[in-house]
């Protein structure tokens, strides 16, 4: 039976109630197009600051800055994760933000992958959560090093959930993995994904520049799987209300009762998209997506099939040919 992924090249909302609602929304919409697998950006619950510093610099950190950092926090979500290291061990209730998601999967029968910030206490973590339609939430990982300013912000995730989710999609058996933005350049994290044989490689992402793509499309010849990479696109009209490069718009609808979805029409562009799916031997098959808002999609006819003809010549997992 044919895999449709599907990429929600979107913003995220000005709270996190309508940014979950959005993905209610597009979970629906997916599900009605016959989507089985719908992916989400880094960072998509809670927000990526961009262009934030937090009012940090090297001896000092200001007022200003600690205001951001608590509005930026009030954002952010609460799995109900009760482990230290975050290995999912989800023995409180949370915020409500697992239970919404593990819903709205299990009505659709869609696989949500997103991006979320979550925080446990002060702090805050970059985190994959992967939501199985029957099963419910089956693994998260947090990002093990944050890049550049993200690290004023985000801790340092650890080392031990970066592991591979083994799941049932569409009747077909694959292999899921995820590496969040800038971790796609670590070659051991790569090569740790590669040899836990994952088949649909997921890359959430907030970097928009045209080179990324280059950087996908040789993870899926190293890896022989398929690559889907994910980001937002965003406008100073659709970024959190607390960044000071927001738009006075922006600041003023966090003020209204409004339902309104913001998709970044209007103002300047800080984050062109470049959303884009590959399969195992590099070939294009959506994307990328620039300059808007909307939904990637693509069908695959056999997940199995394609990677193991990729792999004919290659083969970098785990006591493959090419493991060396």
């Amino acid at each position: 039976m044919p895999l449709t992924i599907a990429v929600a090249q979107y913003p995220t909302q000005k709270t996190t109630s309508r940014t979950i609602q959005l993905i209610e929304n597009l979970t629906r919409k997916s599900a009605s197009e016959g989507v089985n697998l719908l992916v989400f950006p880094e960072a998509f619950l809670g927000g990526y600051p961009r262009t934030s510093t937090f009012g940090a610099s090297v001896g000092v950190r200001t007022d200003a800055g600690r205001d951001e950092y608590y509005a930026y926090w009030q954002q952010a979500v609460d799995l109900g994760d009760v482990s230290p290291e975050g290995l999912g061990i989800y023995e409180a209730a949370g915020d409500g933000t697992r239970q919404r998601l593990e819903a709205v999967a299990r009505e659709t029968g869609v696989f949500l992958v997103a991006g979320v910030v979550e925080k446990a206490g002060g702090s805050l973590w970059c985190a994959v959560v992967f939501v199985d339609p029957r099963r419910g939430v089956v693994g998260k990982r947090r990002k093990v090093m944050p890049t550049g300013t993200e690290r004023v912000v985000w801790g340092v995730g650890s080392q031990k959930t970066l592991k591979a989710i083994d799941a049932e999609i569409a009747g077909e058996k694959v292999v899921l993995g995820a590496a969040i933005c800038w971790e796609n350049y670590m070659p051991l994290l790569r090569t740790s994904l590669y040899s836990q044989g994952v088949t649909i490689y997921l890359a959430p992402t907030a970097d928009p520049r045209e080179s990324w793509i280059a950087t996908l499309q040789h993870i899926a010849l190293e890896g022989r799987c398929f690559v889907v990479g994910c980001n937002q696109y965003v406008t100073t009209e659709s970024l959190p209300s607390y960044v000071p490069g927001a738009t006075l718009a922006q600041r003023e609808m966090m003020e209204d009762d409004g339902d309104e979805i913001v998709v970044g029409e209007s103002g300047e562009v800080v984050s062109n998209g470049g959303s884009v799916i590959f399969d195992p031997l590099g070939n294009i098959l959506a994307g990328p997506l620039w300059g808007s808002a909307g939904l990637l999609k693509a069908r695959i006819e056999n997940v199995e099939e394609a990677v193991i003809r990729g792999k004919l010549d290659l083969d970098t997992a785990m006591g493959g040919h090419y493991a060396r």
